[in-house]
């Protein structure tokens, strides 16, 4: 056989979509960051018509190049919680204002094989969004979240996703010298909220985005 990764990955993203929809997710199909951007700018944000945007800290849906193409649509009133230069209040209150946007784009640390989604957040306004408030979330996955179950996601989160997030923030907490969750109780801990997604309510509120690419952490 031919390219048996791309056969391989091209399987298990066919039945993680089915498992997505039959847990009332909207799911979309992407070979790559690019491709993920398009179906953002040319598909969702006409089917949902949304005029204001914002998003949480996600590298992967920072990855797709949306958030300044987003900027720059006039047409558009973009939330940006993350504009570089603003204080730490303003960042907040913006977060705040993200939950009555029409759309909010955010990643997922996990999603495993029956189609639930698990995150572990920090502030806890990028979970929060994702449960309520936005009208329409769009979730980027790279193929590299994908996991068996539960445990697996818990797993992969504490172990890598949550450590090495910290590494990239420079945190003062032990999993950026141990390279595993220490559960610590510092005032520097990202670990603060889980929510796991089970379905979209209401139905197609939630917009995967499955990307056959490695991306974020």
């Amino acid at each position: 056989m031919e390219k048996p990764i791309e056969r391989y990955w091209e399987i298990r993203l066919d039945k993680l979509k089915s498992a997505l929809e039959a847990n009332n997710f909207t799911v979309y199909r992407a070979e790559n960051a690019e491709a993920a951007g398009r179906i953002l700018l040319e598909t969702v944000l006409r089917e949902t018509g949304a005029k204001t945007v914002s998003w949480g800290g996600s590298l992967t849906a920072a990855g797709t190049g949306v958030h300044d193409v987003l900027r720059n649509r006039s047409e558009l009133d973009v939330i940006d919680a993350f504009e570089k230069g603003i204080t730490l209040e303003e960042s907040l209150n913006r977060r705040r204002r993200a939950f009555s946007a029409d759309l909010y784009l955010t990643g997922t640390n996990a999603v495993t094989e029956t189609g639930q989604l698990v995150n572990l957040d920090r502030t806890g306004n990028r979970v929060a969004a994702l449960t309520f408030g936005p009208r329409h979330v769009v979730v980027f996955v790279g193929r590299n979240k994908l996991v068996g179950d539960l445990e697996d996601a818990f797993f992969r989160i504490k172990n890598y996703a949550a450590p090495v997030n910290a590494m990239r923030l420079d945190a003062k907490t032990p999993c950026v010298t141990i390279s595993h969750c220490d559960d610590c109780r510092g005032p520097e801990r990202l670990c603060n909220s889980w929510v796991i997604t089970e379905k979209s309510f209401p139905k197609g509120r939630i917009k995967i985005v499955l990307i056959n690419q490695e991306l974020g952490f």
